[in-house]
């Protein structure tokens, strides 16, 4: 207990709180639900916590842990404090200095916090980032993000357009699907010849999170004489329809195949939202930029947002 903010560490009992909390939160994604974050939970060591005032739950924050220190949180792509529509910036200093308390009894020496990106904001919800500044958090990641403004897009590149007209001259077909099986090895061997890595989820993991948040995580694919020449794997949020997965065949490359696709999600269908997200093209903590990667996003007109990393100190 810290003046009138009470931290709690989650519990399992805590789960249907937590996640009508993050519902009507001002800047929680379903990423935040208890039923995303435990899908790897083998992974983590879970430290999450609950800031209550008055008895009310007013704020939480998804953590885990690692050795002498916190992360917020390890297994997602974003997830610092999640905040009511009641959070004002000194009651955000309130929670901060609670929460710092509170890992310093624990013997913790720092959080690594994970801010989430403006654009998946409800509400206005940047108070954590004025309570880290007081705080003296040093900002020590910068992942570069492409983005599209839905509602006043720039134009596609020359070189998007004529890729545009040939895949639509060949007759590539689009449509939602569940063959997430398909999807998976072609975005393996893709990830494996272009970048020498493995994707984050196993064709299993994206099946049993798809089927939990139906609504949410959709693949849409191209496919061309029965055969899948594409596929973009979306993650959709209240704001944002985020690409987690882009992924070709080296025909469909060269028909034009994801052009297509892209074009038709940013047209078709995700056309209501405020963003439309290409992710990341920094590597190395942020470090380095994948130029080929960053100006094929940004051929569709899309610029670039921030994913921020901080290390917050605590103090003994």
């Amino acid at each position: 207990m810290t003046g009138l903010v009470e931290v709690v560490k989650y519990s399992s009992k805590d789960s249907a709180a937590w996640d009508a909390f993050v519902k009507a939160s001002k800047n929680g994604t379903f990423l935040l639900y208890r039923q995303y974050m435990e899908y790897h939970a083998d992974r983590f060591e879970d430290h999450s916590l609950l800031f209550y005032r008055k008895g009310k739950l007013i704020a939480l924050l998804p953590a885990n842990v690692v050795g002498t220190e916190v992360q917020s949180h390890g297994g997602l792509s974003y997830g610092g404090i999640v905040s009511g529509a009641e959070m004002k910036a000194q009651l955000m200093l309130e929670v901060f200095e609670a929460m710092l308390q509170y890992y310093s009894a624990l013997g913790f020496e720092a959080v690594n916090y994970k801010a989430i990106p403006h654009i998946y904001h409800r509400q206005p919800a940047e108070e954590d980032l004025y309570a880290l500044f007081i705080n003296k958090a040093t900002l020590y990641r910068r992942d570069l993000n492409t983005v599209i403004s839905l509602a006043d897009k720039l134009p596609y590149n020359t070189l998007r357009k004529r890729s545009l007209k040939q895949a639509a001259v060949v007759g590539i077909e689009i449509s939602e699907s569940q063959d997430f099986e398909t999807f998976s090895t072609i975005n393996q061997q893709l990830l494996a010849q272009k970048y020498d890595v493995a994707p984050v989820h196993t064709a299993a993991e994206l099946q049993l999170l798809a089927s939990r948040f139906p609504e949410n995580i959709r693949l849409y694919i191209a496919t061309h004489a029965s055969e899948m020449l594409a596929g973009i794997l979306v993650y959709e949020t209240a704001t944002v329809a985020h690409c987690q997965y882009i992924a070709a065949t080296p025909q469909g490359k060269e028909l034009g195949a994801p052009d297509l696709l892209t074009g038709y999600l940013l047209t078709e269908v995700y056309a209501h939202k405020k963003y439309f997200s290409f992710g990341v093209s920094t590597e190395q903590q942020g470090a380095y930029l994948n130029q080929n990667l960053v100006q094929y996003k940004e051929s569709y007109g899309g610029r670039t947002i921030m994913h921020d990393f901080y290390k917050l100190p605590i103090r003994k």
